[in-house]
């Protein structure tokens, strides 16, 4: 038996959510089933979202070890299926066997450090698969190795879809989060065109710096016009948005439709080019507002990574996971602006600075310290 700390989530039919630290005795690693001893995991937007959501956490209840927020009415509507449920909390991280069932595949494991995502991994110890991890490269550190699924694999898979849906060029907005520095490092190895939209001057110069191309910033008064003459340089017709709420994706759609429409026969249905933005994030919870004036040849949609690399198959999602391990201190190398313990995560100008989701602002978390 193993005594383990693990953050949780709960989220009661009143609208009262509690984010706390629970205790639990783990039962030793049988059959195929391995012992990590878990030392950094990355807070991504996806592990926001089951942690706080958008509860009203500047107004919470900050005790040691707990947080008690209220939840919007439609939120809890919305989430009625989680209702009273603890939820454990943490995408991916990394750490070392340290404890392994009989199966070889495990017994392999032992003293290894590896990199998992099976959820609840804001915890000190995690019981998981030995199939489902992978083994870092030698010399690569569990910080270096705790996101080396979900941005890394998530910037792959847009470019991956550039190729696959029959584009030549893309559009990221929040480009200059971690994500999407990967994402500029990736085009430019593979000679896709990258349109970058960021919030500031400052996440432009960002950008601009380790070689970005095309860097428009939507608080420009000229951002409409610096937004259409990058589409028309590039030929984008595919945008990955992580703000979700609000006017972009319309936005884009609309300067898509300027650039198609200018050298083609008027037509009251728009032009024949197709435009497609998949949302991927929730940066703004808001609605998502569409003014309709970028023709019929458009698809708005959500994007998810696990269904997109079920949706490509096992092959080809093995040499993106493969890529990663290649190049994981160059292309897809993170960086942490903190590094937090597990009861620092729960104090609140932590908390409300990490769950603040500034672009370039990603936090990990350190379960021992």
């Amino acid at each position: 038996m193993v005594l383990n700390r693990q953050l949780v989530s709960t989220l009661e039919a009143d609208g009262r959510l509690t984010v706390a630290l629970r205790d639990e005795e783990l039962a030793a690693p049988t059959g195929h089933d391995v012992l990590i001893r878990i030392e950094a995991a990355p807070i991504n937007p996806s592990d926001l979202a089951l942690l706080f959501g958008p509860a009203d956490l500047a107004n919470g209840e900050f005790s040691p070890g707990k947080i008690v927020a209220t939840m919007p009415e439609p939120a809890v509507r919305a989430m009625k299926a989680r209702l009273g449920d603890v939820l454990p909390v943490g995408n991916e991280g990394a750490g070392t066997v340290i404890a392994a069932g009989d199966a070889d595949a495990a017994q392999a494991l032992l003293g290894k450090r590896v990199a998992v995502i099976p959820g609840a991994m804001y915890a000190q110890y995690r019981v998981v698969d030995a199939r489902s991890a992978v083994v870092l490269p030698d010399g690569i550190s569990a910080e270096q190795g705790a996101a080396v699924f979900v941005n890394p694999l998530t910037a792959l898979c847009f470019a991956d879809a550039v190729r696959r849906e029959g584009h030549t060029a893309l559009v990221h907005t929040a480009a200059a989060s971690n994500l999407g520095q990967m994402l500029v490092r990736i085009c430019q190895a593979d000679g896709i065109p990258l349109v970058n939209i960021v919030r500031s001057p400052a996440q432009a110069a960002l950008l601009t710096g380790i070689g970005a191309e095309y860097v428009v910033d939507s608080s420009s008064a000229r951002f409409g016009d610096d937004l259409v003459a990058a589409i028309a340089a590039t030929g984008a017709t595919l945008a990955f948005d992580a703000i979700g709420g609000g006017k972009l994706a319309g936005q884009i759609l609309a300067a898509m439709e300027q650039v198609a429409a200018k050298n083609a026969p008027f037509s009251r249905y728009g032009s024949d080019t197709f435009k497609q933005v998949y949302t991927y994030g929730m940066l703004d919870t808001g609605p998502t507002v569409l003014n309709r004036n970028f023709g019929f040849a458009w698809s708005l949609s959500g994007f998810l990574l696990l269904p997109y690399l079920a949706k490509i198959g096992a092959e080809a999602a093995a040499q993106l996971r493969q890529r990663v391990l290649d190049e994981l201190t160059t292309t897809f190398a993170s960086h942490f602006k903190a590094r937090i313990t597990l009861d620092e995560a729960l104090t609140r100008d932590v908390a409300l600075a990490y769950n603040a989701r500034a672009t370039g602002e990603k936090y990990l978390i350190v379960p021992h310290g």
